[in-house]
């Protein structure tokens, strides 16, 4: 089976592989505390796209994952990630790689939803968590948002993938960061690596953090650089595993603003690994803290749901 799903018509079915790796997960329900790390913006743009090949979909461009997987090797995956995953024939292997090497069907469930909603982003604070290729993030960025924040459990996955697909986005090429209403209209791929002739005022809006999901909310909250809690967080397929629930939950509840809300993509049920949206829906009841809305519900293939959630206290 491929492991590039970039096509959102593709049958991915995220970290069903992983069942193998249940056992090993379960006998370890603490989990793995993974330091957070801020990732610098390099001055020369040109070295983040240096040796990239770019494709297009939906008129984002993006890194073509397989290159970087035949590619990246030594320094530039320090993590061992690329070759553990490839080794082991997997797209989980829990407390070490986590699925963003991949982009999962769920990203453009969501990133549809935000266009047919006309999500406003304009001088939103926003955060991508679980970015992966950081599409989610982009889509914020086009949508003049004020400020995007990117975080990936895997620091290789912000520099190689994450990090080079802004960059790719920003480029002057007589195209500019707008709206993105036009998205749709996709454009076939290039294949040539781009070159950077800059858009800093975009770059200048984002930040890009590694890490567990408790340890970046920590970064965050304690940085030197203020930041304000988040009007806006979305994320997708990162509630496979139940055993990260609380993390989750946690982090939504110390980084979403008071009034904010967190646009959730997912599939219902994740074989393999238990999670699933009803799973994590019971949990926020639970804990008292969230409100919660289905806001679509996507049957083709393996049924997702787009959930949206917010302080039960919000306006």
């Amino acid at each position: 089976k491929s492991r590039e799903t970039a096509d959102p018509a593709a049958d991915s079915s995220p970290k069903r592989d992983a069942a193998k790796h249940q056992d090993e997960a379960a006998s370890k329900k603490k989990l793995c505390v993974k330091a957070a790390k801020e990732h610098s913006i390099p001055q020369d743009l040109n070295k983040v796209l240096e040796n990239k090949v770019m494709e297009t979909v939906l008129d984002l461009s993006y890194v073509k994952l397989s290159v970087v997987e035949k590619t990246c090797s030594g320094d530039a995956d320090s993590e061992g990630i690329i070759s553990k995953s490839v080794s082991s024939h997997s797209d989980l292997i829990p407390g070490v790689y986590e699925g963003g090497l991949k982009i999962w069907e769920c990203t453009f469930d969501l990133m549809d939803y935000l266009s047919e909603a006309e999500i406003e982003f304009t001088n939103k604070t926003v955060l991508d968590l679980g970015c992966g290729a950081g599409l989610l993030g982009i889509v914020a960025l086009r949508g003049e948002a004020a400020r995007v924040h990117f975080q990936d459990y895997n620091s290789t996955v912000i520099d190689e993938i994450t990090l080079p697909n802004v960059v790719a986005n920003c480029i002057s090429e007589g195209r500019r960061m707008g709206s993105g209403k036009d998205r749709k209209t996709s454009r076939p791929p290039s294949k040539r690596p781009r070159k950077a002739e800059g858009s800093p005022d975009v770059l200048n809006r984002c930040r890009f953090f590694s890490g567990e999901w408790s340890q970046v909310s920590q970064l965050l909250l304690n940085s030197n650089k203020p930041c304000s809690k988040y009007d806006i967080i979305l994320t997708s397929e990162t509630i496979y595993n139940p055993d990260y629930y609380s993390a989750l939950h946690d982090t939504l509840a110390q980084l979403l603003d008071r009034n904010g809300c967190v646009y959730l993509a997912s599939k219902v049920h994740y074989f393999g690994v238990g999670g699933g949206i009803y799973l994590f829906e019971k949990f926020i009841e639970e804990k008292n803290v969230f409100r919660t809305s289905m806001v679509k519900t996507i049957d083709q293939g393996l049924q997702r749901c787009i959930m949206e959630i917010a302080f039960k206290n919000s306006c």
